[in-house]
């Protein structure tokens, strides 16, 4: 009894690193529209073994030089492939919350997307245990996979 007692409160202790990645696929502008969701903190810490510096108490969606940091970040976070081309992000905005924080994003342009090639390296290189949650959804296709500190790369075949 005790050693479950003491597993439990372990694990309620012990900090989750897991992000979550949407990429949606919008016909009508031939662009993919990306949400990204993690925690500030760790944001923060990934920024320093990168070389970025932020700010904690001066981060936000207003800050001039908070989204350039976040776009920069994530561009060489998240690497996208449409068709065996790189794509390059443009954020559309920044929240941070709770010590969290949404994104989002948007690539394009893609007449007919046939394979997707997902990298998401967020963190990868700070915690063993990352979890790097991405869904794909492309029309009627829709899939999900789980990227990890080991297996940081996915290849989505559409129809």
């Amino acid at each position: 009894m005790i050693k479950i007692l003491f597993f439990s409160v372990w694990f309620i202790f012990h900090p989750v690193h897991v992000t979550l990645t949407s990429i949606d696929y919008v016909p009508l502008t031939e662009s993919f529209k990306v949400f990204v969701r993690m925690n500030f903190d760790d944001l923060i810490a990934d920024c320093k073994t990168g070389g970025n510096v932020v700010q904690g108490n001066d981060f936000s969606g207003t800050n001039p030089s908070s989204l350039k940091v976040m776009e920069k970040y994530l561009n060489n976070k998240i690497i996208l492939e449409v068709n065996n081309n790189k794509m390059i992000a443009r954020l559309l905005d920044l929240n941070v919350t709770n010590n969290e924080v949404t994104v989002n994003l948007i690539y394009g342009t893609v007449k007919k997307p046939e394979t997707i090639t997902v990298k998401n390296m967020i963190m990868t290189s700070l915690y063993s245990d990352q979890t790097n949650m991405v869904i794909v959804r492309i029309d009627d296709f829709e899939e999900g996979v789980k990227l990890t500190s080991t297996i940081t790369e996915k290849t989505f075949k559409i129809k």
